[in-house]
């Protein structure tokens, strides 16, 4: 949780930066609601700001599994690497979307770092992706 205030105009900025929707799993809150939070990419315990360029949006899953972590083991080479940055990394060159869009893969260090560490296919959550795209909310198409 933040220790420092974020005022509402900054929260909706952010919103609309991340186009209301996890910065990490691109779950959007057309689906789950307004539960979506703020994240800091660099955390505040790590001596992160509040800054508008620190801040994304992020579902409860990814943000509880990511803490005040900034890396993760890459369960392929075994190093550590960075999570994945909604801020300045481009979603689509660090995962794709497998088995019709229920599981995300990471195709970089980086990516499959932050798949690991955040969760990302925990079974209850691709089960959920699975009723999703049967009615057409997901995935992304962009």
């Amino acid at each position: 949780m933040s220790r420092t205030f974020v005022a509402d105009a900054l929260r909706r900025r952010v919103a609309e930066a991340a186009r209301f929707r996890c910065g990490y799993c691109l779950t959007s809150r057309r689906i789950i609601g307004p539960l979506l939070e703020l994240d800091h990419i660099i955390p505040e315990a790590r001596g992160g700001t509040s800054d508008e360029q620190n801040l994304f949006l992020a579902c409860p899953t990814c943000n509880s599994h990511k803490a005040n972590r900034v890396e993760a083991v890459d369960p392929d080479t075994g190093a550590v690497a960075p999570f994945f940055n909604p801020r300045t990394q481009r979603w689509i060159e660090h995962f794709e979307w497998v088995e019709g869009g229920a599981r995300i893969r990471g195709r970089t260090r980086e990516g499959r770092a932050t798949v690991a560490a955040l969760n990302m296919n925990h079974p209850d959550i691709v089960a959920a992706r699975r009723l999703w795209c049967l009615a057409g909310w997901h995935p992304p198409s962009d």
